[in-house]
């Protein structure tokens, strides 16, 4: 599966449940989108605490949360009207860009 097809399918998931109460106004949507992949990601940070507190590295779990990570992500960029490749190519492109780019130098 690719990355978009990943989001074609997920954005499907929400509003396809006749009982769901997914919020059907835009903006709503649009904020149940963003808390749920900021809620997702601190669920990440929490494994990397575990970590760092107690040496403890449970990847399974770790991935398991990076999956609903890229859930709400997914669905964001199509929101956007973006495809999560070209979100994704756009991001490699500024990132080349920024490595690239020569270092200030210190005056001296």
């Amino acid at each position: 599966m690719t990355i978009d097809e990943y989001a074609a399918w997920a954005a499907r998931i929400p509003r396809s449940r006749p009982d769901s109460a997914m919020p059907r106004d835009e903006t709503v949507y649009l904020a149940y989108l963003g808390l749920g992949l900021a809620g997702e990601a601190g669920e990440v940070v929490e494994h990397i605490k575990k970590l760092l507190r107690d040496g403890a590295w449970d990847t399974d779990r770790l991935a398991e949360e990076l999956g609903d990570v890229v859930y709400y992500w997914a669905c964001l960029c199509l929101a956007a009207g973006r495809s999560p490749s070209d979100v994704l190519t756009a991001s490699a492109a500024k990132i080349d860009a920024r490595l690239a780019a020569p270092k200030d130098r210190p005056a001296g």
